[in-house]
């Protein structure tokens, strides 16, 4: 754990998705003073973050493809709360890599399809509908992070739609931080490299074997995965005063892999 700190000390936070990532970035949140709802559509796993630090962190279950459950949380950040900063868009999901098959994306089923579109794309949007005004009766501005890839600047086979979504998750980021920059709402995008969090067979369509990763790592200058610290402690920039002049960009966090 880090050191506690207040770059982010009374500021109140949503953070969708409460494992991987998203759990790294409330916690580090919540390190830096922040309060923080956990919203997640698994009750086990988000109420497992939370407790974590029940002085700063809470859970709400919240699935982020239904527009009423987002009204719920964002009322549920001004009514436990008095106000909402921050909204980090961190669920996400994505289907099996395909490539051990002769035509990977060719077999993509509508469900696989949909599920993808619905969790990575239609859940910006939604929180867009329904914070962005929020934001604005209050008059205070605010930070909305968005979790991207870099699937969307870079697709590769395999992985057709999943890197759509992302593509975009990054469009609408910038699209938004132009219409709302005048209202101090700042919109960027965090695009992770590949992580260790347990999806490393789901991105590559390999098994997670030291070989594997070898095969994988070879193409990343500094020569590792991402972490999920490594993502939280982007969002807390992104978040916090230190960002305030950082608005529709894509933080590519890949050990260079990118380049």
């Amino acid at each position: 754990m880090s050191a506690q700190g207040s770059r982010l000390q009374g500021k109140v936070a949503i953070v969708t998705g409460g494992s991987g990532f998203g759990a790294a970035i409330a916690r580090r949140f919540g390190e830096e003073g922040a309060k923080v709802i956990v919203a997640d559509i698994n009750t086990e796993g988000g109420e497992k973050v939370a407790a974590q630090n029940p002085a700063n962190l809470v859970f709400q279950r919240v699935d982020v493809t239904q527009a009423e459950e987002w009204k719920q949380v964002t009322d549920l950040a001004f009514s436990k709360f008095g106000k909402l900063d921050i909204l980090v868009n961190n669920a996400g999901t994505t289907y099996r890599n395909k490539l051990t098959l002769e035509q990977p994306t060719a077999e993509v089923t509508d469900d696989e399809w949909e599920r993808v579109f619905k969790v990575n794309v239609k859940s910006i949007y939604l929180a867009s509908t329904v914070v962005i005004p929020r934001l604005i009766e209050q008059g205070r501005g605010g930070s909305i992070i968005n979790i991207s890839s870099t699937g969307a600047a870079r697709p590769r086979p395999g992985l057709v739609w999943y890197n759509a979504s992302k593509g975009a998750v990054t469009n609408a980021t910038k699209g938004l931080a132009a219409e709302y920059g005048p209202q101090n709402i700042r919109v960027n995008s965090v695009a992770p490299l590949l992580s260790g969090t347990g999806l490393f067979s789901m991105f590559t369509g390999m098994e997670d074997t030291p070989e594997n990763r070898a095969k994988f790592l070879g193409n990343v200058p500094l020569g590792r995965l991402t972490e999920a610290d490594d993502i939280a402690n982007m969002c807390l920039y992104l978040a916090s005063d230190e960002g305030s002049f950082i608005n529709g960009t894509e933080m590519v966090v890949d050990g260079g892999k990118c380049v």
